[in-house]
């Protein structure tokens, strides 16, 4: 706690004194500025999240009627490239086997 009088007496050494003097104007700019930047950082996300939402309410669905015929479309295709690839694959059984069957040919003798 301090005394009133022991304040009153007392006087800065001069090379205490600043030689520079602010304007008193800068603390308040830089506290607005912290206030604002703050409130700014905060709010934002939430006001856009916002306006998202309300976007989102007046979008209309779009017509799936198309987009599930073309889906079967590609699904009977796959279908048939399934069958073909089946089909290829026997017939590479088919003539593997034929090949592992073969006899092999009979060398004549080597005759020194």
């Amino acid at each position: 706690m301090l005394l009133p009088g022991l304040m009153s007496s007392f006087v800065p050494p001069a090379a205490a004194t600043p030689a520079v003097v602010l304007h008193a104007g800068g603390e308040d700019v830089a506290i607005i500025a912290i206030i604002m930047g703050t409130l700014s950082g905060v709010f934002y996300p939430i006001v856009r999240a916002w306006a998202r939402r309300l976007e989102g309410k007046t979008a209309t669905a779009l017509p799936l009627a198309g987009i599930e015929d073309r889906l079967e479309r590609i699904e009977r295709s796959v279908d048939a490239m399934s069958i073909e690839v089946e089909r290829i694959s026997e017939g590479q059984r088919f003539v593997t086997k034929l090949l592992a069957e073969k006899a092999t040919p009979q060398l004549p003798p080597h005759n020194p």
